[in-house]
């Protein structure tokens, strides 16, 4: 055999020796994730872009079925179907569990808190937020993975919402927990229903409005196709969509594969953020140009929806992982100077 030919074979050999190496030491992570959000949202889209990151960079070792419109079940119940193993993780948002625990609101949507979802991610990476929210998320077998805000909601309204007083009898889609107590002080008729039922409830009149998702979303849901009025930029709520894990699904996977999920999901949330800067913006744009009428609350009336909320969190705080939430936001809102007097 020539030294070329002998040379070759040797190399033949290491690469197949190598290629066994690493097919024997691979592990594969199979993932069933549900969301709310439909495929063709703007948030649908972006969840889509997280499956295929975090299955791009493992090398095909992490594979995802991922059910979009809370099809395998609604999705109040998505988490608790990630807990019992029905589904491995839910990728919906903590405020659905607010009847498990009220400490879930805060870390859901502590309403009339943070401007921004640059604060309100800084709070959950720097401000102890990680820290605050794992033993909740523990208690009920779950793990937190992260979060992606998409900031402030937008209204759909069949009529003007431009200030406090336009609440006064307006019937409204809520999601559960304390934005019902809220909008009840403030005059409003709040009824929660699945963000599946909020298209229908508008089309056959159930609800006058709801608070469904930012603008974006919004107009990718169909809403301002039935009714014509909205507020932007949005100012009452800005959810944490999470991505939460059986916590022993989670902890049986090698760690690269939580690393990847973990640092795709701080892409996510900041991919999220850029998007919907733009999204909204863009979505503002085609609304007007479509009759569609959008009010910007004046300071003065911004300053009474937060007094509401801020008083209304103490409420909440009924439980010790609801306390040590609050106190957390406390502190950071605090030195953000976004706490009133």
């Amino acid at each position: 055999m020539t030294f070329l030919k002998r040379a070759a074979s040797v190399a033949a050999v290491a690469a197949l020796a190598a290629t066994t190496a690493l097919t024997a030491s691979a592990e594969t992570t199979k993932l069933r994730i549900q969301t709310h959000y439909a495929p063709e949202t703007v948030s649908g889209k972006l969840a889509a872009q997280y499956i295929e990151d975090i299955q791009t960079m493992s090398g095909g070792e992490i594979e995802v079925e991922m059910f979009y419109s809370s099809s395998v079940v609604k999705s109040v119940e998505t988490f608790d179907a990630a807990a019992t193993g029905i589904l491995d993780c839910d990728m919906t948002g903590g405020g659905y569990q607010t009847g498990k625990n009220s400490a879930f609101q805060f870390v859901g949507d502590i309403m009339g808190g943070y401007s921004t979802p640059y604060q309100q991610l800084s709070w959950l990476y720097f401000g102890g937020g990680k820290e605050a929210a794992a033993p909740l998320y523990n208690k009920y077998g779950m793990e937190l993975i992260g979060w992606w805000v998409y900031g402030q909601e937008s209204f759909a309204s069949s009529k003007p919402i431009e200030k406090v007083a336009d609440f006064k009898d307006w019937k409204f889609r809520s999601p559960p927990g304390m934005e019902t107590k809220i909008f009840e002080k403030l005059g409003a008729s709040p009824i929660v229903m699945d963000f599946t039922e909020i298209f229908t409830a508008l089309e056959t009149g159930i609800i006058d409005g709801a608070d469904a998702s930012g603008l974006a979303n919004n107009v990718g849901l169909g809403l301002y196709d039935i009714v014509k009025y909205a507020n932007f930029p949005g100012f009452h709520s800005m959810p944490s969509d999470h991505l939460a894990c059986n916590k022993a699904v989670f902890d049986a996977m090698p760690e690269s594969h939580q690393r990847i999920m973990k640092v795709a999901m701080e892409a996510l949330a900041l991919r999220t953020a850029l998007t919907f800067e733009k999204k909204n913006a863009e979505a503002a744009a085609q609304l007007r140009e479509q009759g569609v009428t959008l009010s910007q609350w004046a300071p003065e009336e911004l300053a009474k929806f937060r007094a509401a909320a801020q008083a209304t969190w103490p409420e909440f705080a009924d439980t010790p992982e609801a306390k040590a939430l609050v106190e957390a936001h406390m502190t950071y809102l605090g030195q953000l100077g976004l706490v009133s007097e």
